[in-house]
């Protein structure tokens, strides 16, 4: 081994991350809660965009019946994941509805109220892994509905055909789970660890990769125990990767560049490198639709935090509101509790009970005001504490005072697309400057942009096309008037000829 290679590998054998923070964890709350199933909610609201990409078509109109696992609305592009009936009973709304995203603005939604007799419909058919082809495996996860279950929600067989594009070697399996509080894939690997490696398995496969390997963060020794239980699976030799407990150990580049030593480029793919990566509960999904041909019907959802009455793991439908998670862990208590969505790092205020866990909902806490961080931000004292925090090598003070003087595009040259919205820097920063917020807002303000940019594009191209058309219009009635007027001319000359000839005839007759 190189001397450069040997510095940047530690003794576990991972390469050298920068960046990062240790935050509390406070996953004791719910890590040695099995995980419960849920009874059925009373009702189901579905969006029809769970996942990044284009929304659904819906297939059902109110009043329809529906049973558990009926595909109710398709994906419409290839970045899209169809979405299915979490359980039986009959459609009661297709319209608009709050979203569960920062944003809380109305999506379409179906609802569904169910009629508590569970009754499954038609299931997928049943596949073998080891008698299926590479694309077969790939397309299972699309009839699915399958998307990321780590939080970010990209269709998940949009990757699994990433093997027919690109040279792959690696599929790595994240199993880190670095948001505090946060317990339910550490949970879902105990429990569950041969349905996960057997999924891993399939995609593995699927991808045409050759080695299989899990990240999993040093503090779940039982799941890595769990999981170093089957080590050979489909002709795959499991490989378990111990990793240091850190934030953000969950970010797939980061993933990638620990284990493999491969540093995916800025608004590149890892899959560029040979490497994929996808989620322990995405693998858990992609074994229950392959072997038993269930759809994405359900997940784990850790509540948690010191607000609500009694923090669990939960196996909860796809739809089920907020509310009745909640009120089936007990209750809120307390006063000044906020509501978040995913992980406190990452994830969203929560903008109405109402709204429904989905496909890619990994956690809902209730915090407490001692548990919240505190929100009275100060001047900058640009001490560089963001800038040594921050995983991706940017420099967040310097893009957040571009954005404040609106920016944005300085704020773009510095790194701004670059920036993952992990929250290290806010986490990091002693001004308690909401950093991240900041950035985000900033993402959205040119997302926006470039929209009203497309579409004015859009309009000028139309206008143009429309113009060239009414243009070719009138172009080919002006030719067809010549021509007609050609004829016309034609014709009374050989009239006048014919007339001509007729008359020299009579008068030679004479």
């Amino acid at each position: 081994m190189s001397l450069s290679l040997a510095h940047l590998l530690n003794r576990n054998g991972l390469f050298a991350l920068k960046g990062g923070v240790h935050p509390e964890g406070r996953k004791f709350l719910t890590a040695e809660t099995p995980i419960e199933s849920m009874p059925l909610p009373s009702l189901i609201r579905l969006p029809l965009r769970q996942h990044i990409g284009a929304q659904a078509e819906p297939l059902v109109k109110r009043g329809d019946a529906v049973v558990k696992g009926q595909l109710i609305a398709s994906a419409r592009s290839t970045v899209s994941a169809n979405v299915h009936a979490p359980t039986s009973g009959q459609v009661i709304a297709v319209g608009f509805f709050t979203a569960p995203h920062p944003s809380g603005l109305p999506v379409p939604t179906v609802t569904i109220r169910p009629d508590g007799q569970d009754s499954w419909g038609p299931r997928l058919a049943r596949m073998h892994p080891e008698d299926a082809t590479a694309p077969e495996l790939a397309t299972r996860a699309a009839e699915a509905g399958i998307v990321g279950m780590g939080g970010a929600g990209f269709p998940a067989a949009v990757k699994l055909h990433l093997g027919q594009k690109f040279d792959l070697d690696t599929l790595i399996i994240n199993g880190a789970e670095c948001e505090p509080y946060l317990t339910c894939d550490d949970r879902l690997m105990r429990e569950h660890a041969e349905e996960i490696v057997d999924g891993a398995a399939i995609m593995a496969k699927a991808l045409g990769v050759k080695r299989l390997i899990f990240g999993v963060e040093a503090n779940k020794a039982a799941a890595i125990a769990a999981l170093s239980g089957y080590r050979n699976v489909l002709g795959y030799h499991i490989d378990i990767r111990v990793l240091p407990t850190q934030y953000p150990m969950g970010s797939g580049n980061h993933l990638v560049k620990i284990i493999t030593g491969r540093e995916t480029p800025a608004r590149a793919l890892s899959a560029e490198l040979g490497v994929v990566v996808h989620n322990v509960a995405t693998a858990y999904a992609m074994h229950l639709a392959v072997r038993y041909g269930e759809p994405s019907l359900h997940r784990v959802v850790t509540v948690s935090g010191r607000g609500v009455k009694e923090p669990r793991n939960l196996r909860v439908l796809i739809g089920t509101p907020i509310k009745e998670i909640l009120d089936h862990c007990g209750g809120l208590i307390g006063d000044q509790t906020q509501l978040v969505m995913g992980g406190p790092m990452m994830g969203f205020p929560v903008q109405s009970l109402r709204i429904p866990a989905i496909k890619s909902t990994s956690g809902i806490l209730a915090l407490t005001k001692a548990e919240r961080r505190k929100s009275d931000a100060m001047p900058c004292i640009r001490c560089g504490s963001c800038v040594q925090a921050c995983p991706a090598g940017l420099t967040p003070f310097e893009m957040n005072t571009r954005i404040q003087a609106e920016n944005l595009d300085g704020a773009v040259e510095v790194g701004l697309m670059d920036c993952i919205a992990c929250g290290c820097c806010t986490y990091a920063c002693p001004s308690n400057i909401p950093l991240v917020q900041g950035f985000s807002y900033a993402k959205g303000r040119l997302a926006e942009k470039q929209s009203q940019d497309h579409q004015r594009e859009e309009t000028k191209r139309l206008a143009a096309a429309r113009t060239a058309r009414e243009e070719a219009i009138a172009a080919a009635k002006r030719e067809a008037m010549a021509k007609r007027k050609a004829q016309m001319a034609e014709k009374k000359r050989k009239e006048a000829e014919a007339k001509a000839a007729q008359a020299a005839n009579e008068e030679a007759a004479q």
